[in-house]
């Protein structure tokens, strides 16, 4: 069937070629659409998934439309033709929404290329600006420019970062790939504003392109074939991008010493035949695989309404008479041997076995750059009674219980709810649990919120006679992080967590909670902790 459709977008392309009505240029960018596109796109898919089973019912309509327009001859049919392809990137991009809600903020290679699939949408508003004749407030000439950018550039360059960072994925991966996602943005802000913006995303283009071109220097690919391909399809960039530069640099200083219709032609030729031409040709032989998320680890079935706070508390004691427990475990034991109870500092221990013994004040310290985000984020959580917290650094009491909850509801080991109160108002509910993975054992919390549930998964070590509790992910634990449950998905958000707790000299508790959000600090919470018979 794959075959089939490749079969016809080379047919296609042939039809517009033989039978166009307007400038031979404007083929540059029907190349892409019926032919690059597709052979991508194929690549991606999943024949299981919703896409892949309507992929041909949208897709096929879009390309025959695209080369019918070579032939119509400004027709008022071309309004609908144009449209019908707009209407295609429009759910190739909700095909990249879609990628990213069921797996979150993880494998940035896939996130590289979720927003290529975003990206072609706007090629797609761009391409109908320029054939319905659109005022965009550019040049006609501009407006097609800026339509084939966002194919070549803003979609398959992304595409084959993606495939890329599959194979080979350094530390500064991430940092390189995120220069080529934002680089298109940069520009478009830069023709439309300011000649030193463009000047300046030409340089990133730069830096970014020519990672990529030493990134597939130290791939190690099952095909030499497919090695010289790629390499030669980066390559090309790399000569592109230098006179991208000196074109830029020419508005800058006004010395056009290279023409617009020398980029034209030559773009036309480096970018159309040898980057992705050669490229296509090059990830067809062997496409990587992406790296999916395994995860096993139970997560609880709870989910919150518009409002949780005693609503939830009240839906929770409702399903059974169940009693209550004393602390956030039964026994510290299940989580050795990455802790030694013996030599864990003993109120740490009792602390967590025996949590309602102990009285609870925090104080919690917003981050200057969050504190207007915090605001915001404080008008809602106000309403649905969760993850309430103050904006004032002043030291509060936090109050409440731990109810025992329905392991049918829940779903999980041994879950109880820990109610945190503030001046008697549900601020915090936390259903606790834990699962074994591999020989360890993991602290695993859920969060009711709004129809889903944040899922935190700790891993526990000792550090002398103190407690380390850390979502943070490693390569020997999986695991561990901050997750989104909705419907059936779980979705890795982009906070982190620590918690470090350790017993002072006269017998108290001290514990320093921290968070980041994109590896950026934004929320301390420091807690004293002391026995109610202190």
């Amino acid at each position: 069937m794959r075959n089939k459709q490749k079969l016809l977008s080379i047919v296609l392309f042939l039809f517009a070629v033989v039978f166009a009505q307007d400038s031979p240029h404007l083929l540059m960018l029907t190349l892409a659409q019926v032919v690059y596109v597709p052979f991508t796109l194929q690549m991606i898919v999943k024949e299981n998934d919703w896409f892949g089973r309507y992929y041909s019912y949208f897709s096929i309509p879009a390309y025959i439309s695209v080369s019918l327009i070579h032939i119509t001859n400004q027709s008022g049919w071309d309004y609908l033709l144009a449209a019908i392809y707009l209407l295609f990137t429009f759910i190739v991009a909700a095909y990249g929404i879609y990628r990213f809600l069921t797996r979150g903020f993880v494998h940035f290679e896939e996130f590289c290329i979720d927003i290529a699939l975003f990206n072609l949408a706007i090629g797609g508003m761009w391409f109908f600006a320029h054939i319905t004749d659109i005022d965009t407030g550019f040049s006609p000439i501009i407006t097609w420019l800026t339509a084939i950018h966002f194919h070549y550039a803003a979609f398959l360059l992304p595409i084959f970062a993606g495939f890329l960072g599959r194979l080979y994925k350094p530390n500064f991966y991430p940092l390189a790939a995120g220069i080529i996602l934002v680089s298109p943005i940069i520009l478009a802000i830069g023709i439309t504003f300011s000649v030193w913006i463009e000047w300046v995303s030409v340089v990133f283009y730069i830096l970014g392109i020519y990672s990529f071109i030493f990134f597939s220097l130290r791939v190690r690919f099952s095909h030499r074939l497919q090695k010289w391909l790629i390499l030669l399809s980066f390559g090309s960039l790399g000569v592109t991008i230098l006179f991208s530069f000196l074109y830029a640099f020419g508005r800058l200083s006004n010395d056009f010493s290279i023409s617009i219709d020398f980029m034209l032609r030559f773009h036309g030729f480096f970018n159309c035949v040898l980057f992705a031409l050669l490229g296509v040709v090059g990830w067809s032989i062997v496409v990587p695989p992406p790296n999916t998320n395994n995860w096993t680890f139970p997560v609880s079935k709870i989910r919150g309404s518009l409002v949780i706070g005693e609503k939830l508390v009240y839906e929770i004691k409702d399903q059974q008479a169940l009693g209550s427990y004393n602390g956030l475990v039964d026994e510290m034991e299940i989580y050795e041997p990455a802790i030694n109870v013996n030599t864990l500092a003993p109120a740490v221990r009792d602390f967590y076995e025996n949590t309602l013994d102990y009285r609870l004040y925090a104080e919690i310290k917003w981050k200057c750059w969050f504190k207007p985000l915090a605001a915001i984020y404080r008008l809602i959580s106000s309403y649905t009674q969760q993850i309430n917290l103050p904006l004032s650094g002043k030291r509060i009491e936090m109050t409440g219980g731990i109810i025992k909850v329905n392991k049918n509801l829940d779903g999980r080991s041994h879950p109880r709810a820990w109610v945190r109160k503030i001046n008697n108002k549900v601020t915090f509910i936390a259903l606790y649990s834990w699962h074994r993975t591999k020989e360890r054992t993991y602290m695993n919390i859920a969060l009711p919120l709004p129809w889903s549930s944040m899922i935190g998964i700790l891993e526990l070590n000792q550090i002398g006679k103190d407690l380390q509790l850390s979502s943070k992910k490693s390569r020997a634990n999986l695991d561990t992080g901050i997750y989104l449950a909705w419907n059936k998905h779980l979705l890795t958000l982009p906070l982190e967590e620590t918690f470090h707790v350790k017993e002072t000299e006269d017998g108290r508790l001290y514990a320093q909670h921290n968070m980041w959000i994109f590896s950026i600090p934004f929320l301390k919470i420091t807690y004293y902790i002391a026995h109610r018979d202190m």
